[in-house]
């Protein structure tokens, strides 16, 4: 059987290698893997980590080699890499143990000839710990263009809290399928699975579940009696105060967490059009209806930046565009090294959505527009275009129980550090009269 440090080494040079999600790719791996829950947590955190910390990872390589990193084996820097994360990073594992597993790897991966370089480089890692430094790139492993970027929109002291954030495990919270259970019925069915479950103090119908295994493989799973969602997903959701028998636009739906919540919300009644432009995708969408029971969504496929002269009228719409995922690094670490050119190609996307969408609503209607990212000109600068050219528009304060970074708007942006959930942006408009 492999053991856990080769299972990560697998995962991370997939990841590499395909530019894929992680967390993807390793419950994929993690799926099929023979290991026993404490090792596979073992080989997740690794994996995260090493990701997470990559830059403050190869600045600390780069002072122990006469080469560029980039002209190490793959193999090779993927090893120097997750031995230096157990030396620095992780303090449960003994530096002695970190080095010889990491020469051990060298051998059965086919890079004998780099086992006594990556000797070498642990040791003196080990021997010399972390380098204090003034550069937050480095210290939170973060490009520079991010770092720049929230303290610009957001201020240096926050832009800290933000980058500190993106580091560590992160809670798994679910939404009671109040069609089928209440919450504390299915904290007893969890109980007995062996997860601990506590209720959100921010979310009615919302659950924070703790313990290891597989939460896709549980029977109350498969029986539909939850599906896993962010906090900040279900406040979203929470923000567009839909009711029974409304008609109801997701109109970037897949996979269709935010679609299942708002049905929840409805008690199964009205209809919920539940939109993406990818068929693939829809298809999950009517796998995790079926499963959960949900009836009143009709999943098909439409292009939100196109308008749709066959759909009707809708009361509700909520417009969760594409974005660049800022606010959930923590979830998905790749995130932090995308392009720049990537982040700031999105405005004008979300902006031509958000004008279409806003074409099928009802007068009096009311629409939530949010993103998953920590970026104003995602956020902020989207909506005031869009007020700012369509007169017939208002906003409306959104969640306002919720404690704001800022006062000055209606809108609100959730915060890692603040609230305990994903990063993501919810803005409120109201339409006051046809033009």
């Amino acid at each position: 059987m492999k053991t856990a440090r080769q299972t990560a080494f697998e995962i991370l040079n997939r990841i590499q290698k395909d530019n894929s999600y992680s967390n993807l790719v390793l419950d994929s791996f993690l799926d099929k893997s023979e290991l026993p829950q404490v090792e596979k947590s073992f080989a997740s955190a690794l994996v995260y980590g090493v990701i997470e910390r990559l830059i403050t990872l190869d600045y600390e390589l780069s002072r122990y080699l006469k080469q560029p990193l980039k002209k190490l084996k793959p193999q090779v820097l993927t090893i120097l890499r997750m031995g230096a994360y157990q030396i620095l990073f992780m303090d449960k594992v003994p530096a002695s143990a970190a080095i010889n597993e990491s020469v051990k790897l060298t051998k059965n991966n086919g890079a004998s000839f780099a086992s006594g370089l990556v000797n070498a480089v642990l040791r003196k890692i080990s021997s010399n710990g972390i380098t204090e430094t003034d550069d937050i790139s480095v210290k939170y492993s973060a490009p520079k263009w991010l770092c720049d970027l929230w303290i610009k929109d957001y201020g240096a002291e926050t832009a800290v809290k933000l980058l500190e954030a993106t580091f560590g495990s992160v809670e798994t919270t679910v939404k009671v399928n109040t069609l089928k259970t209440d919450t504390k019925k299915l904290k007893d069915i969890l109980a007995n699975e062996g997860f601990e479950a506590v209720a959100s103090d921010l979310v009615e119908n919302a659950l924070v579940v703790r313990g290891s295994g597989a939460l896709h493989k549980t029977k109350a799973y498969q029986d539909g009696l939850f599906h896993v969602q962010d906090l900040a997903s279900q406040l979203c959701c929470s923000a567009l105060g839909v009711k029974e028998d409304d008609i109801v636009f997701d109109i970037c739906a897949a996979p269709g967490g935010k679609s299942f919540t708002l049905a929840q919300n409805m008690n199964n009644s009205g209809k919920i059009y539940s939109m993406d432009l990818y068929p693939q995708r829809i298809n999950l969408i009517k796998n995790g209806a079926e499963r959960l029971e949900i009836t009143n969504i009709e999943a098909t496929v439409n292009d939100g930046a196109k308008f749709n002269i066959q759909l009707p009228k809708a009361d509700k719409i909520l417009c969760d565009v594409p974005c660049a995922g800022l606010g959930v690094i923590r979830k998905k670490p790749e995130i932090r090294y995308k392009n720049l050119a990537e982040v700031d190609n999105l405005p004008d996307l979300q902006y031509s959505i958000l004008c279409i969408s806003a074409k099928y609503l009802k007068n009096g209607g009311t629409l939530i527009y949010s993103t998953c990212s920590l970026n104003k000109a995602e956020n902020e600068f989207v909506v005031e275009k869009f007020l700012s050219e369509h007169s017939n528009f208002e906003t409306f304060t959104v969640l306002p129980e919720l404690k704001r970074y800022s006062d000055k708007t209606d809108y609100v942006t959730l915060m890692p550090h603040l609230h305990g959930c994903d990063g993501f942006f919810v803005a409120g408009l109201r339409k006051i009269k046809d033009v």
